[in-house]
């Protein structure tokens, strides 16, 4: 598609779209102006001056919004019915390649950011520099590097176990001095894991106490991996930013979540794909029997914390079985069909999204001197949501004022 003219202009002007700005704000027949990495201007065309110097780019019926922040990812993991197995089999060097696969893979599906919650060493924050400095295509990463977790507890595949207030402390310590930005714990068992039961709490009190404590004092927000009831009021009362999953969510941890104004990240995607599969499909069946258990009493949840109005923000666990790196936005089609609208799902997305990890003045949302990060989308995904999905709808994705991915990018 041939939308542009003066190639050789220093700024890009996109006319005439439909502009959804993340936070709420819906502008028909709207000019958006960037130069460099940020957002010079936007408004209703009449009201924009276009530099004359600019690339323009005819936006009459497309859709213009911030690019999709994923909260939950596991970049180290490749969607492989049997993740643990697999993982554990593989030269780290081998992990960190399929990393890099997987980012560029979350970035041409319009995926921009990501909060990558576990991996299997330090080798995120090596990948998270390479995307940085230009070396290789990939979301923004905002990485926690291992988690947390009690000794043989869950996701001890992507964990460092600890046991005690002070090898916490010193957990917490040496994954902000390797470049950790989030902090992740284990507050429950988990599907994965052979061993372990979502609804049992993990790491005492006290560890996630002081997990949040040392994460406070060192500038950092802490994430709790949690399904059960216990595990979650245990993540809540010490602190935690958010709460992953939240699979068993009742009304009275619900007024938790509002008292604490603690996220909840959903991932409705991890367990449906899982639960989704047959017998025999490679998934451990201790995986495939808890998943199955569990995704009901998932939607539940989810319809739940919606009606109440809590704070939730997308993420989608990607990289767990048959949950691909790069199909990332099938996790809004299932916030919608739970009851969400489209607006809701794609703010859950964006700004949500980066308030919840603390990136709102950097991107999230469309606005003058935000970074440019956004995606141009033939349609109205305000209305279909599965537009976002259509790879052949999604005409370009922008990253610090950069077309990287889509037809716009040619």
């Amino acid at each position: 598609m041939d939308r542009t003219t003066q190639p050789n202009a220093k700024a890009i002007a996109i006319q005439q779209v439909r502009l959804f700005d993340g936070a709420g704000l819906v502008i028909d027949r709207a000019t958006l102006v960037i130069r460099g990495s940020t957002i010079k201007t936007l408004g209703p065309s009449r009201t924009i001056a276009v530099p004359p110097d600019a690339i323009r780019i005819n936006g009459h019926g497309l859709t213009v919004l911030p690019g999709l922040i994923d909260c939950h990812v596991h970049l180290c993991l490749g969607a492989e019915p049997d993740v643990v197995s697999t993982l554990e089999s593989e030269q780290p060097a081998y992990t960190l390649l399929k990393a890099a696969r997987h980012a560029q893979r979350t970035l041409e599906a319009g995926i921009t950011t990501v909060r990558d919650v576990g991996s299997r060493d330090h080798t995120i924050f090596a990948l998270k520099q390479a995307i940085e400095t230009g070396l290789l295509p990939g979301p923004r990463i905002i990485g926690a590097g291992q988690a947390l977790c009690m000794i043989g507890g869950h996701a001890r595949f992507i964990g460092r176990e600890v046991q005690g207030a002070e090898q916490v402390r010193e957990a917490v310590a040496a994954q902000v001095a390797a470049g950790a930005q989030v902090i992740k714990v284990i507050a429950t068992g988990g599907v994965l894991t052979p061993g372990t039961s979502p609804d049992q709490a993990q790491m005492t009190v006290e560890e996630l106490q002081v997990a949040v404590e040392e994460a406070k004092r060192l500038g950092r927000k802490v994430a709790a991996h949690a399904h059960g009831g216990t595990g979650m009021t245990n993540a809540i009362r010490a602190g935690v930013r958010s709460i992953e999953h939240a699979t068993l969510l009742d009304e009275a941890t619900a007024r938790l979540f509002e008292r604490h104004a603690v996220y909840m990240v959903p991932t409705l995607s991890a367990l449906a794909t899982t639960a989704a599969c047959r017998r025999g499909c490679g998934i451990p069946d201790s995986a495939l029997d808890k998943a199955r258990a569990l995704t009901k009493r998932h939607q539940a949840s989810f319809k739940l914390a919606h009606r109440r109005g809590l704070l939730i923000a997308m993420g989608t666990d990607a990289g767990t079985p048959f949950n691909y790196h790069g199909d990332n936005v099938q996790e809004l089609e299932r916030m919608v069909g739970l009851g969400m609208t489209p607006k809701e799902a794609i703010m859950a997305s964006t700004s949500h999204a980066a308030r919840l990890i603390g990136i709102e003045n950097q991107v999230g949302t469309l606005a003058r001197g935000m970074i440019a990060d956004l995606l141009v989308v033939n349609g109205d995904p305000l209305t279909h949501i599965d537009h976002l999905r259509d790879r052949d709808r999604i005409l370009g994705v922008m990253q610090a004022g950069r077309f990287v991915a889509g037809p716009l990018t040619q």
